[in-house]
């Protein structure tokens, strides 16, 4: 993972709305979530979740898959895994770091 492509992740969740939304697809997991279920269980117009799930769409934090008539949304797992690691991949000086070089969560 490049520089560019974590200061594009990072400037994604950098925004309330956008956070509470991707938190939401982590919690879900792989069965992802429909737009309509995401804006009733976020309490947001539909139009305004639209506007940040392509927000993290574009920064690669979030899949978009069409099912017969819906879209679901999903977490992209390696996407976060990747930004974790750049960030913590230098971590601690050399020394003993409480962060595992290739975290993956129970959930994935």
């Amino acid at each position: 993972m490049d520089e560019q492509d974590v200061i594009k992740a990072l400037a994604a969740l950098a925004q309330p709305v956008r956070l509470k939304v991707f938190r939401a697809l982590v919690v879900t997991g792989d069965a992802g979530l429909t737009p309509g279920t995401m804006a009733e269980g976020l309490g947001m117009p539909a139009n305004t979740l639209s506007f940040h799930l392509k927000e993290l769409v574009n920064a690669g934090l979030v899949t978009q898959e069409r099912a017969s008539r819906h879209l679901i949304y999903r977490a992209a797992y390696g996407r976060m895994n990747a930004v974790l690691g750049y960030l913590t991949e230098n971590c601690c000086q050399g020394t003993g770091c409480a962060v595992p070089a290739n975290p993956t969560p129970s959930c994935c």
